[in-house]
């Protein structure tokens, strides 16, 4: 008699239908100066990660979300600061419409904020997509000290001049940052890209408006809940599922307020004691998935776009010696190198 053959992974499911929204308010959240709407607008265009899970249109940046069960849809624009009523979130009211001039290659006191969504969004809900919307385009971050650096560097200072009063563009979660780093762990970009966009596909529906037709990301809770047999099958790799279901469930276990303001040597053991999570991995994820600027990096791309601003002689170990006047935002150097170096 022959053995009873094992199981397959499970297949996923094909992709739910689209379901459509109506917009329910606009708001604003303003940003620490300077701040450019449309340097961050260029870097989303050209983010490989991310590509084709949010559509740019004109001045304006169409974005779904899941926060706390809750599909959203926004539309992100310049706040032009030439009319009444500044806001600081989802209380402050609505504006006069987002418009693409002013704002957008120029400096700007903050976004504009449209939400659309299949039901009225709670207070609590809009808290924390104002939350993570802050955290996602750096809002917050004061780039003064770093400009001041950059204006005693000179090669560096022309980046930081073509590149002025750029927030960096995070991954909007950190725990996003983590499921790409291993997705795309000795794997093709625009592959790991399809197997990520699948993963996406199988747990939320995509949303309509704006013109435009997106589909979140899952949220934490969705991934840790997600069979390991079925997620093998989403990813058709059970290294990576194996991976990817147990950092999420070590994920849930903590805040990611500890991610985001712990101490950074203590934030920085938690992301390599997650399974798949390496040296380069925990670096990558705590600058562009937690902004802790902190660290610098070490790969053969920042090394090349030291060469082309600094000269070809340029060696590993000098990167560590050029990044050094700009102390604890070492990381947002290496992120302007790389992104207009």
């Amino acid at each position: 008699m022959s053995p009873p053959s094992q199981p397959l992974p499970a297949s996923p499911s094909a992709p739910a239908a689209a379901v459509g929204t109506r917009v329910w308010l606009r708001f604003r959240i303003p940003a620490r100066p300077p701040f450019r709407w449309g340097h961050s607008l260029d870097f989303v265009s050209g983010f490989p990660a991310t590509r084709g899970e949010q559509v740019v249109a004109g001045p304006h940046l169409v974005k779904a979300w899941r926060i706390d069960g809750c599909l959203l849809l926004t539309r992100i624009g310049p706040w032009s600061g030439d009319d009444e009523g500044p806001g600081s979130g989802p209380g402050s009211g609505p504006g006069t419409g987002p418009g693409g001039g002013p704002g957008v290659g120029s400096d700007s006191p903050g976004v504009e904020v449209t939400v659309a969504a299949p039901h009225s969004p709670s207070e609590d809900v809009l808290d924390a997509l104002t939350d993570r919307l802050r955290f996602y385009l750096s809002l917050d971050d004061d780039l003064a000290a770093f400009a001041s650096a950059a204006a005693a560097d000179p090669p560096f200072a022309r980046v930081e001049h073509r590149l002025h009063g750029y927030h960096q563009v995070k991954f909007p979660s950190p725990y996003e940052n983590i499921v790409w780093a291993i997705l795309a762990q000795r794997t093709p970009i625009t592959a790991a890209r399809a197997v990520k966009l699948r993963l996406m596909q199988h747990l939320n529906p995509p949303l309509t408006g704006f013109g435009a037709e997106v589909t979140p990301f899952p949220s934490l809770d969705q991934l840790a809940d997600l069979p390991l047999d079925v997620l093998t099958g989403i990813l058709g790799n059970s290294r990576k599922a194996g991976y990817l279901s147990g950092s999420v469930r070590r994920l849930r276990e903590i805040e990611e307020t500890f991610l985001r303001t712990g101490d950074v040597d203590e934030v920085e053991r938690f992301l390599l004691s997650l399974p798949g999570i390496g040296p380069w991995s925990a670096t990558f994820v705590m600058i562009r998935g937690l902004g802790r600027m902190e660290r610098l990096p070490t790969d053969t791309e920042l090394l090349k776009a030291g060469q082309r601003v600094y000269g070809a002689e340029v060696t590993a170990p000098d990167l560590v010696s050029l990044a050094a006047p700009y102390g604890a935002q070492a990381g947002y150097w290496a992120h302007y190198l790389r992104a207009g170096g």
